[in-house]
Formats: structure tokens, C-alpha cells, sequence
């Protein structure tokens, strides 16, 4: 029996002093380094799974362990996850020229890390996208689910996921990140338009720019997800936004004034023409809110929000 099982009725303010072992996947990633240093923090160890010598000596060298694994590695995966008192999943090949492999790949890692948790009651959270819920015309919560299938939308192969691991019994949760999830060594979709403006020599959104991001600091998300393998709340899905959406073009405004390069409107065939195939990553529309993941949690973001940390993060330099 896990720590967790036998103190599984212990209030919250005793939970957060409780020890865990957490196994964490991509724990040398963007995120996944971000959550290695806020569980640590927090007094607990970590199991970190990486596929390098290097990162394996980095990870070592901050106070965790690490565990030599891939995506590819199920055995190793599942291993990881019985050593441990609960699982974090961030790994992902964001290679989008194989996007739906990827995406499938990340189905059977759930899987298998779900096949090593049946039985307990040990938390795993999941981690999936907020963009999934695009074009509500209305904030997204986290009740909502998307209408439509993996075979629609790739992306949705986690959550779809996640939902076998609940019927199996296992303790899943899914944690929902913006499409802009922001702060020092950001690699995602911010930097992205920036190089693009950089290429094109204008920053640019498409018509009126209207359309939405939400945001996040990288380690305001890191805290939520601790909170979700300390508390174990009732509540199955989170959003972590910090700013529940952004309009587009404010964001181009933003960028454009950091790379001193005008900001200008591209509609049709000039939008795809400028963005390619990011075209449908500067065209989401999503608003999501985050006020059940804030009343169940006790979760309150306290980075900088995304514009002062355009200024101050290094994204121009």
C-alpha cells in the first residue's frame, strides 16, 4: 500500500506535507523540468524518465533521479510508474509532420502507464490541449469535451486515453494546457510567430485578429499540476490558464513591437502564404476558463502574464 493509499482520507493541509515519489515523463522538457523543480521544492522525489546521458547527469544534479526511457519504451515506461506514488505525463513528439503517429504513440504511453497504476489508487495525470475546444463561442470549462474523435483530431487520443484509464479504475486525471505556455526556454508556438515575423519581415495575424489564445507561465503550471497528485480532488479535467484568451492580434502587436517589424492583417491566400502550415495554429479561437480548476485547487497563477514576459523573457534576443 502506497503512501498515498494510507492517508487517502487525511485533509488537505496534512496531504501537502505527505512525501511522494512521483514518476514524471519529459522530466528534462519544457514543462516537464519546470514540474521536476516545483515537486522538489515541495519536499517530494522524483523519478524522472529521460533518454540521455546528458539530461540524465542535469536532472541527477538537481536533486531527482532519472530513469532512462522513451516513448517507445513501454516496459521502461511502466516500470517507472510502479516504482512510484503517482504519475506525471508530459512526453510528446511535437514532430507535426508525423502529428497523428504522435499522437497515437501517446495513446499507447497512457495505456501502458494506466496498465501499471489498475488496482491502486495512485494518481496520473495526463496532459492535453485547451485548443481541442476551439470555436465554443463561448469560454471552454472544464466540463466540456470536444464532439468529435481522434480520427477528427489527433490530439484527442490522450483524453480518449485518459477515459479507458477511468473505466479500468484508475485514479486519471487530464490537465488541459493553453496553446501559449510561456517562460524561460520557451520552444512553442510563441516563438514560432516570431521567427515567422523575422523570415517575413512583418508580424501578422489573419483578418481582424479577433481570434483568442490563452496563456500560462510555465511555472504557474507546474503548480497545478502538484496540487492535482497532492490533493486528489473529485474533479477529473483542469484548465490551466492564467489569461483565459488573448486576441490574436494583440499578440502580433506584441511581437511585432519586440522585433521593431510592422504589424499587419493577411487574409486568404496571403494568411496561408505567411503562416503555411501554422496557418490553423494562428487562426485557433479559444477562451478557456479555468474557474472550477481554481475553486477545486486552490490554485492562483502568480508569474508574469505573457506580454511583460515577451519583454523580459529573452524572446527577441
Amino acid at each position: 500500500m502506497t503512501t498515498f493509499s494510507r492517508l487517502r482520507r487525511c485533509n488537505f493541509a496534512v496531504i501537502k506535507r505527505i512525501i511522494m515519489r512521483v514518476f514524471v515523463t519529459g522530466a528534462s522538457g519544457f514543462i516537464g523540468s519546470a514540474i521536476v523543480q516545483e515537486l522538489l521544492s515541495a519536499g517530494h522525489q522524483v523519478l524522472g524518465m529521460v533518454r540521455s546521458d546528458d539530461a540524465a547527469e542535469k536532472l541527477v544534479a538537481s536533486g531527482a533521479e532519472a530513469h532512462r526511457g522513451d516513448l517507445y519504451d513501454l516496459e521502461s515506461i511502466k516500470s517507472g510508474a510502479t516504482l512510484c506514488d503517482a504519475v506525471i505525463h508530459t512526453a510528446f513528439n511535437h514532430d507535426f509532420s508525423k502529428f497523428r503517429e504522435n499522437c497515437e504513440t501517446d495513446r499507447s504511453v497512457i495505456g501502458a502507464l494506466a496498465s501499471a497504476l489498475v488496482g491502486t489508487d495512485r494518481p496520473l495525470v495526463i496532459t492535453s490541449g485547451i485548443a481541442l475546444l476551439g470555436g465554443l463561442n463561448r469560454p471552454a470549462t472544464e466540463d466540456d469535451a470536444p464532439s468529435v474523435s481522434a480520427d477528427v483530431l489527433p490530439r484527442l487520443a490522450s483524453e480518449e486515453a485518459a477515459h479507458e484509464a477511468m473505466k479500468l479504475g484508475v485514479n486519471a486525471y487530464i490537465m488541459r494546457l493553453p496553446p501559449t505556455v510561456h517562460g524561460e526556454g520557451d520552444h512553442g508556438f510563441v516563438p514560432m510567430l516570431i521567427g515567422i515575423a523575422r523570415e517575413k519581415g512583418v508580424s501578422a495575424y489573419i483578418d481582424e485578429g479577433n481570434n483568442h489564445w490563452p496563456a500560462v507561465h510555465r511555472l504557474d503550471a507546474a503548480v497545478l499540476y502538484r496540487l492535482i497528485v497532492e490533493q486528489r480532488p473529485a474533479l477529473k479535467v483542469f484548465h490551466a490558464t492564467a489569461e483565459e484568451g488573448i486576441p490574436f492580434r494583440e499578440i502580433a502587436t506584441a511581437i511585432g513591437e519586440g522585433l521593431k517589424l510592422p504589424t499587419v492583417s493577411k487574409s486568404g491566400e496571403e494568411a496561408t502564404a505567411h503562416f503555411t502550415w501554422f496557418k490553423h495554429f494562428a487562426a485557433l479561437d479559444c477562451i478557456g476558463s479555468s474557474d472550477k480548476t481554481r475553486t477545486n485547487t486552490g490554485w492562483q497563477p502568480r508569474q508574469a502574464t505573457l506580454f511583460p514576459d515577451l519583454k523580459t523573457g529573452g524572446y527577441f534576443s
